[in-house]
C-alpha cells in the first residue's frame, strides 16, 4: 500500500506541482507549537540533504526515500510524537502524504556544509529561509552552527544564522539553533565536534546571543558530561539531539538531562528511524516514555 502511495508522489509532482502548496495550506496547525506540558518530541529527517546517509552500520541506510518516508510516517503516528524536522523535499513528501496534520513542522535551513567536504564549515543556507517557512505555515526553522576558530568560513555561517534568528523571530516562528565547537582532525582533516562540557558551554553561550532578539530561540544540544554546567550557560529552552547513539544506550543519559529545567524534549532522527531491530514504533515509544 505504501509503495503505491509513494508512486503517487512522483505523479503528483509531474502533473500537479501546486499540490504541495495546497497541502501546506490545508494542514491543520496547532494553536501553539508547545503544549501545556512544555515538552516536545520531534523526529529529525534532515540528514540526507547534507549527504549524510548512514545509520548504524549501514552507510546508505537513508538513501531509500520510500523506506525513509514509511519509517517517518510510522514514527509520526505514534502517541506523544509532536512533529518533524526536515528539508523541503522531505516536508513536501509528508505534506502530500497528509502525515503532518496537528504536528509541529520545523524546516531545516542550512544544508550547504556537505558532510566530509573541504567547505563543510561554510554551512550556507540552501534549503528553507524564514520567508518560505512562514509562507508554508511551518512552525520554525533549524540551523546548524559549527564554530571552528581556525576556519574563516565560521564568520559567514555565524552571520547567516544571526540573520535567520532575527527573521524567524519577526515572523513569530521558532529558531532552533544547533551549536558546536568544531575542528578538523584525523585522516583527511574531517570536521569533528568537540563534546566536552567546556566546548559546549562556549557554543551555547555564542548561540544564545545570535540575532536581534532571543525571544523565539531554542537550542538543540547533544548530551555531554556535566550537562548541569552546560545548561547553566543559558536561559533558553533546549532540546536534546540523538546523534548516532542507539536508543537503548542513550536512554539513561537522556533521562538524566531531561531532569534539568531548561531541557524541554528530544529531537532524534536515525536512532529512532533505524533502530538495530528495525522496530520503529518501539524505539519511538521508549523515547516518548521519558517525556
Amino acid at each position: 500500500m505504501f509503495a503505491r502511495r509513494f508512486e503517487e508522489l512522483t505523479e503528483l509532482r509531474v502533473t500537479r506541482p501546486e499540490a504541495v502548496a495546497e497541502a501546506a495550506a490545508r494542514r491543520e496547525r496547532r494553536e501553539r507549537p508547545v503544549g501545556p506540558g512544555g515538552r516536545l518530541m520531534i523526529v529529525a529527517a534532515d540528514h540526507p540533504a547534507r549527504g549524510s546517509l548512514g545509520a548504524g552500520d549501514a552507510p546508505l541506510a537513508m538513501a531509500d526515500r520510500r523506506e525513509l518516508l514509511e519509517r517517518l510516517c510510522a514514527a509520526l503516528a505514534r502517541p506523544g510524537v509532536d512533529g518533524v524536522l526536515g528539508t523541503p523535499d522531505v516536508i513536501d513528501d509528508l505534506l502530500l502524504l497528509d502525515a503532518l496534520d496537528g504536528k509541529i513542522v520545523i524546516g531545516s535551513m542550512n544544508r550547504g556544509g556537505l558532510a566530509g567536504a573541504s567547505f563543510e564549515i561554510d554551512d550556507r543556507f540552501t534549503a528553507y529561509d524564514a520567508a518560505s517557512i512562514a509562507a508554508a505555515g511551518l512552525d520554525g526553522g533549524k540551523m546548524l552552527l559549527r564554530l571552528d576558530d581556525a576556519d574563516p568560513a565560521t564568520a559567514r555561517t555565524l552571520e547567516a544564522c544571526a540573520h535567520a534568528v532575527s527573521e524567524l523571530a519577526a515572523a513569530r516562528r521558532m529558531a532552533m539553533v544547533e551549536p558546536f565547537c568544531s575542528h578538523r582532525a584525523g585522516p583527511g582533516g574531517r570536521v569533528r565536534n568537540l563534546l566536552t562540557p567546556e566546548a559546549m558551554i562556549r557554543a551555547v553561550s555564542i548561540a544564545s546571543g545570535l540575532g536581534n532578539t532571543s525571544a523565539y530561540t531554542w537550542l538543540k544540544v547533544p548530551v555531554v558530561p556535566d550537562m548541569e554546567r552546560v545548561m547553566a550557560a543559558s536561559s533558553l529552552p533546549a532540546l536534546l539531539l540523538g546523534g548516532e547513539l542507539r536508543v537503548d544506550s542513550a536512554l539513561p543519559a537522556w533521562q538524566k538531562a531531561l531532569s534539568l529545567p531548561s531541557v524541554r524534549g528530544l529531537v532524534v532522527g536515525r536512532a529512532l528511524l533505524y533502530p538495530p531491530d528495525d522496530d520503529v514504533a518501539a524505539a519511538v515509544d521508549a523515547a516518548v516514555e521519558l517525556l
